[in-house]
């Protein structure tokens, strides 16, 4: 699979961007109106509606229509593992029925004396077989604007 990384720090504690990151909120904040993005349930992992904090077990079933061009693209993001440790934190989440052929999206936080360092890591394959590989090389140059707005957003949101 082929991967995409992006690194920011914020200027603000690990608690505060992990208990921001940990909510659909947080998403939704993140997440640039381009997108045209909408959740559309939220389930726990004991089947609960809209969970306050998105701990392992939690779905989110979301669409998006980026530009609003073309049909809606539908989606189940899972939440497959959650740790927090001491000066660190993670979550991962996978894509179920969405336009990649496979998703899993590592969200990673460090404590960085009063800041945090985010780091999103994303491994991908692109649908359509030899096709999507060849292509493949070409996926940052959607990887990066939406990351790069989701990072900026969070850092104006949380510094």
């Amino acid at each position: 699979m082929a991967t995409y990384s992006r690194r920011t720090r914020i200027d603000a504690p690990l608690s505060e961007v992990w208990d921001f990151h940990s909510r659909v909120s947080g998403l939704k904040t993140l997440t640039p109106e381009w997108t045209n993005l909408r959740i559309e349930a939220v389930r726990g992992p004991e089947g609960e509606s809209d969970p306050e904090i998105l701990e392992q077990g939690s779905q989110i079933r979301m669409s998006a229509r980026p530009f609003g061009v073309g049909p809606r693209r539908r989606w189940t993001s899972r939440i497959v593992a959650r740790e927090e440790g001491d000066g660190s934190a993670m979550f991962r989440d996978d894509m179920v029925g969405g336009p990649f052929e496979s998703w899993v999206h590592t969200h990673r936080f460090f404590a960085d004396g009063g800041g945090t360092i985010l780091e999103d890591e994303v491994e991908y394959e692109l649908p359509c077989g030899p096709l999507g590989r060849a292509a493949t090389p070409f996926a940052s140059v959607g990887f990066e604007p939406m990351f790069r707005e989701r990072h900026r957003r969070a850092r104006a949101v949380l510094e």
